[in-house]
């Protein structure tokens, strides 16, 4: 009797192949307990206030978490060792895509004060300085050959980095995006500057995969890549995919800056001209 042999690679899968969900308990529960604290709190505030929570924002929170649960939950991971472009753009999902959705979902008559513990972490959490810290060291080290070889091989790559990358977007969203006005208090020329500063890291591989001649990664030099590509085609298709994922916060870093600047030129050409000094 002749031993059960696994199914053959499928080298060109459509998009419902890599859309299939898969079962993770713990990440299932997680969504669900998530998602359930939110629209039990969303439905309570629109029965006591109407207009405090609008149905935009939710719909947009709901988004961020179906968007996880693809992300996290789909054949797609079964393939990260056939394709880094594919890996790479659902990294990408969960750092450029879900945090900003996560973060416009969140209401914004929430008060969180200084003074309470609660006040105190966040403030310290959502410090432009730390969260900046905290994202080049996520996207630097693990974009290290070693430390990326690595994370492969132990299937980090599965778990833990994805969670890296979600809970670093929503830090650095936070920061731009300001949904916490009672403990950030930063203008739009702070907020311009930094996310100008946050998005470096990220293109600055990007720019390193687009241009190397040779594959940088150990698993994908002789992978079996899908859709007929190369490793060294996979890899620069990955360094694209990561510099168009940074375009749309480094744009809204620029407005930012620009809506400063023009706050800066209103302010001076509307203050009263200077007197002059007493004889």
């Amino acid at each position: 009797m002749s031993l059960p042999t696994s199914a053959p690679l499928n080298t060109n899968p459509g998009l419902l192949d890599l859309l299939a969900l898969r079962f993770d308990p713990w990440v299932w529960l997680a969504l669900i307990a998530v998602g359930a604290w939110y629209f039990v709190a969303f439905a309570r505030s629109r029965r006591e206030q109407p207009q405090l929570w609008p149905v935009w924002r939710a719909v947009l929170f709901g988004a961020a978490l179906l968007l996880t649960l693809v992300s996290t939950q789909s054949q797609a991971i079964t393939l990260t060792l056939n394709s880094m472009a594919l890996y790479m753009g659902r990294l990408m999902v969960l750092a450029e895509l879900v945090p900003p959705l996560a973060v416009l979902g969140i209401p914004r008559h929430l008060k969180v004060t200084r003074s309470s513990r609660g006040g105190q972490l966040l403030s310290v959490l959502l410090d432009p300085w730390v969260v900046l810290a905290l994202w080049t060291a996520i996207i630097v080290f693990w974009n290290v050959p070693a430390s990326f070889n690595a994370s492969i091989v132990t299937n980090t790559a599965g778990a833990l980095l994805p969670t890296l990358y979600l809970l670093g977007g929503l830090l650095v969203w936070a920061v731009i995006l300001r949904p916490l006005p009672s403990i950030q208090g930063r203008s739009f020329g702070n907020r311009g500057w930094f996310g100008l500063l946050s998005g470096l890291p990220m293109m600055a591989v990007a720019a390193v995969w687009l241009y190397s001649p040779s594959v940088l990664y150990t698993p994908y030099v002789s992978a079996l890549c899908l859709w007929n590509l190369t490793p060294l085609q996979n890899q620069s298709i990955s360094g694209w995919i990561m510099m168009l994922a940074g375009l749309p916060g480094m744009a809204l870093a620029l407005i930012q800056l620009m809506a400063w600047l023009i706050e800066l030129a209103d302010g001076g050409s509307s203050g009263a001209p200077p007197q002059p000094p007493a004889a």
